[in-house]
C-alpha cells in the first residue's frame, strides 16, 4: 500500500511553511546542535546515499528492528531489511509470521531492545531536539533507552527553527498526513497518543541521526 506524501498532501491541511528546505545555515547549525546533545549526526544528499550509509552503519550478524517510517520506505530500507542481501536478523519478518495475537504482540515489546531499532522523526529543532509521537508507542519505545543503538533517519523538511515549532510541527504537519494515512491502512484515524521529546542522548555513540537534504515522509 503507498504511503508517499502525495496521496494524501492535496486533501489535507498542513502548515506548508513547517515543511519547507531549509537553507544549508539552518542545516549546519542543527548538526552542530544534535552533536552538542550527544547525537552522532551524518548528512547526505539523497534517499540512495541514506540507505548505502545505513547499510555501511549497521554491522554483520546484528538483531534489525524497525518502526513505521514512510521516510524508511522511500530510501528503500524496509524492503532491503526484508529482502536485501545482509547477513542480519530482520526481527520484523520473525514478527509477523507468528499467527497467534498474543505472541505476536509480545515479539513486538521483545524487539524493542534490538541490536538496532531504526526509524523516522517528526520534527528536528535547530536547537537540538529531535520531536516524535504515534498511537501505540512501537514507533519510539525504543529510542530512549530499551535498543542498544538507534537510527533516526530524517528528511531536512522535519528541521524547523525551535523546539515549540518543532511541536507545532507534530501536530500540524506530521499527524494530519499520518491520520490520512492510517485511515487508509489501518481503517482507524491514529492520535498524538505518546510523545517523545529526546532532548539528549548521554550515551556516546548510541543514537546516530541521518539527515537527508531532501524532502522525505511525513
Amino acid at each position: 500500500m503507498s504511503q508517499q506524501k502525495s496521496d494524501y498532501i492535496d486533501d489535507t491541511a498542513i502548515e506548508s511553511e513547517l515543511d519547507g528546505t531549509p537553507d544549508e545555515g539552518a542545516i549546519e547549525t542543527t548538526v552542530e546542535s544534535l552533536e552538542a546533545n550527544g547525537f552522532d549526526v551524518v548528512v547526505v544528499d539523497t534517499a540512495e546515499e541514506a540507505l548505502e550509509t545505513l547499510q555501511s552503519h549497521i554491522p554483520s550478524g546484528v538483531s534489525v528492528m524497525n518502526g513505521h517510517s514512510t521516510t524508511l520506505e522511500e530510501i528503500g530500507f524496509i524492503e532491503y531489511l526484508s529482502e536485501g542481501d545482509h547477513d542480519w536478523e530482520s526481527l520484523p519478518d520473525r514478527i509477523w509470521s507468528i499467527d497467534d495475537d498474543a505472541e505476536r504482540q509480545a515479539a513486538r515489546r521483545d524487539a524493542q531492545t534490538a541490536d538496532y531499532f531504526l526509524g523516522g522523526i517528526n520534527a528536528i529543532a535547530q536547537t537540538g531536539e529531535l520531536v516524535a509521537a504515534d498511537r501505540s508507542g512501537s514507533r519510539i519505545g525504543a529510542y530512549p533507552f530499551a535498543a542498544s543503538n538507534v537510527v533516526i533517519v530524517s528528511g531536512v523538511n522535519k528541521i524547523v527553527p525551535t523546539l515549540e515549532d518543532a511541536l507545532d510541527r507534530l501536530e500540524s504537519v506530521a499527524y494530519p498526513l499520518e491520520n490520512e494515512r492510517a485511515k487508509e491502512a489501518y481503517g482507524v484515524e491514529s492520535a498524538v497518543a505518546k510523545q517523545l521529546i529526546f532532548r539528549q542522548e548521554l550515551e556516546e555513540g548510541r543514537t546516530t541521526v541521518v539527515l537527508v537534504r531532501e524532502q522525505l515522509g511525513y
